[in-house]
């Protein structure tokens, strides 16, 4: 969550606002090791928030040149 809040240039407060989630809960889990726990509803929510942000996750078997697990924007619309 770190990476994809930096590209969007804004901090815990302003994600938990834009995904109703509680900031003490994105703080437990930004601070988490280890793969990023949640209840599903919340990872949902984090993740359409940031998603309809412009932050694409990327997935084990998605396209990039790294071949990892990663954020980045998404593609401006044309």
């Amino acid at each position: 969550m770190c990476a994809a809040r930096a590209l969007l240039n804004i901090d815990q407060r302003q994600l938990s606002a834009m995904s109703g989630v509680s900031l003490p809960t994105i703080q437990r889990m930004e601070t988490s090791r280890g793969p990023v726990r949640g209840n599903i509803d919340t990872l949902v929510k984090i993740v359409k928030a940031l998603d309809d942000a412009g932050v694409e996750l990327i997935g084990d078997n998605a396209h990039s040149v790294s071949m990892g697990r990663g954020v980045r924007l998404k593609k401006p619309l044309a």
